[in-house]
């Protein structure tokens, strides 16, 4: 069995989330089935993350096993050709028999974009939360932050599950880094954050309590209470998929093919 790595770039608005659902346009489900087509087989893919409905990617991996002869190149080229257009192979590559698109997933980042002008570009409004209003945002910054590190982020997620899809009562993670700051000539807010993994909603949980931060609700020395209390009721609300973005996935080099 052959195994293929692919990097996925992908409109998030009119599917159901990663995960195949039966009956739900989804991303696994709409390119396992392009897959099956090219290659006569059963394809099972494996991603590196699940995104929920409405969340975007520019930067998603999943990995599939074959026996099919085609080549790397021959499989973008393929999918592209028979994937609707909000789905798209921005890179395909053979790899090792080791490689797992989700267990070897070494970081993943997401952006969080918030647009602070009073009027959204209609370009824009699938992929940005709109929010004209007062913020503190060097306050946001500030508690921006507070979220590096390791830490318990039961505070920061939804009941029960993580990105993964597993039932996990273990809601330690690790962010790498996490900052805040305008970006698109000053009329946006992007948060960007870095971990191994990441609980359910968390990162759009996260945002909520940061807006909190900017409305004065909270502040930035009450996130380490926050992480203590480990109570989703506490935090921010959950905010809304579109803004969301899963950026990139990193990886060791160990599984390429020599």
């Amino acid at each position: 069995m052959r195994n293929f790595k692919l990097t996925l770039a992908y409109d998030g608005t009119d599917f159901h989330g990663w995960q195949a659902q039966p009956g739900r346009p989804t991303i696994q489900g709409t390119l396992g089935d392009v897959l099956g087509k090219l290659t006569q087989e059963q394809i099972t893919l494996h991603g590196a993350g699940r995104t929920d409905a409405g969340v975007h990617a520019r930067g998603q991996v999943c990995n599939f096993k074959t026996q099919s002869g085609l080549s790397a190149a021959d499989f973008q080229r393929a999918c592209n050709a028979l994937l609707p257009a909000a789905i798209r192979v921005v890179a395909a590559e053979e790899t090792g028999p080791d490689f797992h698109a989700r267990w070897l997933a070494q970081a993943k980042t997401y952006e969080y974009r918030i647009f602070r002008g009073r009027i959204v570009p209609p370009f824009e409004w699938r992929y940005v939360l709109h929010y004209p209003y007062p913020l503190d945002e060097a306050a946001m910054q500030a508690a921006a932050s507070q979220f590096q590190g390791e830490h318990d982020f039961t505070s920061f997620a939804a009941p029960s599950g993580d990105e993964n899809g597993a039932q996990e009562r273990n809601a330690i993670r690790e962010i790498f880094g996490a900052e805040l700051g305008r970006t698109n000539g000053g009329e946006e807010l992007r948060f960007a954050v870095r971990g191994r993994s990441f609980l359910r909603y968390m990162v759009r949980k996260i945002v909520g309590t940061l807006i909190d931060v900017g409305k004065g609700k909270l502040a930035p020395v009450d996130i380490p209470a926050l992480f203590e209390a480990r109570d989703r009721t506490r935090s921010g609300a959950t905010m809304p998929p579109h803004g969301l973005c899963m950026v990139g996935v990193e990886y060791p080099e160990v599984w390429k093919i020599s």
